[in-house]
């Protein structure tokens, strides 16, 4: 966490053409982190040259500041710009000079070019949006690309791939700063996912279909009520009054999975709300979601978020004061 009485300082450096929400994300997350009632991070835009910065939507841009903010940063992170990506020396330059100074350094999207050509991604791991991977690789062959991944952090470097991606970026910085706690705050008030692994794929798909229909609402609603039970498709359909094969067929129809599908994905979501919001112990929080035993629980954690189950207490906790409140 900074020890210093000043906020935490921000840099974001706009390239031309920059992409808006890569500069929107990073002053509507920070900006509501406070920390004994005074903003815990100070965030200022800048440009290679102040005044009007075109930007990939076609308007017009007005930065007040120039890449002096950089040296006074504690933090630089460098927007995306629009393709064919084309280096910014003044750029370049300043974020090599950060990097001297032992600045932490980050990327939106295709802001790790900039970070590559300035020579900061030599043998690191980094990533970018995954349509414009194959040409940083070809022009970058030094750096270790992780194509797939939503972010990804390597020393003093992070860089981020696409759209939201540059979200859980921003949250990861912000668990790192202040915590946990403050990092999943920041995601409710924000109305966005919490802190996600950076590991995650970039190629993320929605877990269950929306449902389409109601017949089976009352046996959906009677399941969650009881997955602390080994329930089973015959309990299912005793419940809904019909047969298994009717069951099946109907559920299907308004889940988009089978029964037993949806119901081992509302099991790992109970286990994922217990681990974030309790202090049960594994085995615990394992039999009051119906998962059985704790060996049972890691596997399954594992296998839908890519952490084990303490590891992901750790990062997406709700419990715990701290000093850090949020705006």
């Amino acid at each position: 966490m900074p020890q210093s009485v000043a906020p935490h300082r921000v840099a974001v450096i706009a390239p031309s053409p920059v992409a808006m929400f890569n500069l929107a994300i990073p002053e509507m997350l920070f900006g509501k982190v406070e920390r004994d009632g005074r903003p815990g991070y100070e965030v200022v835009i800048c440009a290679a040259e102040p005044g009007p910065v075109p930007t990939t939507g076609g308007l017009d841009l007005y930065v007040r500041h120039g890449l002096d903010a950089v040296r006074e940063a504690d933090t630089v992170i460098v927007a995306g710009t629009g393709a064919p990506y084309e280096p910014h020396p003044p750029i370049v330059d300043a974020v090599r000079a950060a990097a001297a100074d032992g600045k932490r350094i980050a990327s939106l999207c295709t802001g790790a070019f900039q970070l590559a050509e300035a020579g900061l991604l030599h043998g690191r791991k980094a990533t970018t949006y995954w349509t414009h991977a194959e040409k940083l690789r070809s022009l970058y062959p030094q750096v270790d690309l992780c194509a797939d991944v939503l972010y990804v952090q390597d020393g003093p470097y992070l860089t981020a791939s696409g759209y939201a991606a540059g979200i859980d970026l921003c949250l990861h910085i912000i668990r790192t700063d202040y915590g946990a706690a403050v990092a999943n705050e920041v995601a409710r008030l924000a109305l966005v996912a919490p802190v996600r692994p950076g590991g995650q794929t970039q190629f993320t798909q929605t877990p269950l279909p929306p449902e389409r229909g109601t017949a089976c609402a009352d046996t959906r609603g009677w399941a969650m009520r009881n997955l602390d039970k080994p329930l089973t498709l015959t309990d299912l359909a005793r419940h809904a009054g019909v047969s298994v094969r009717t069951l099946t067929r109907r559920f299907h129809a308004e889940s988009g999975v089978s029964p037993l599908q949806w119901l081992l994905h509302q099991r790992i979501e109970r286990a994922k709300e217990l681990l974030e919001t309790t202090t049960l112990p594994m085995d615990q929080v394992a039999r009051a979601c119906g998962l059985g035993t704790a060996d049972s629980l890691r596997a399954h954690v594992v296998r839908r978020t890519g952490l084990p189950p303490s590891a992901y207490r750790a990062q997406f906790t709700r419990l715990g004061a701290t000093a850090v409140t949020v705006a």
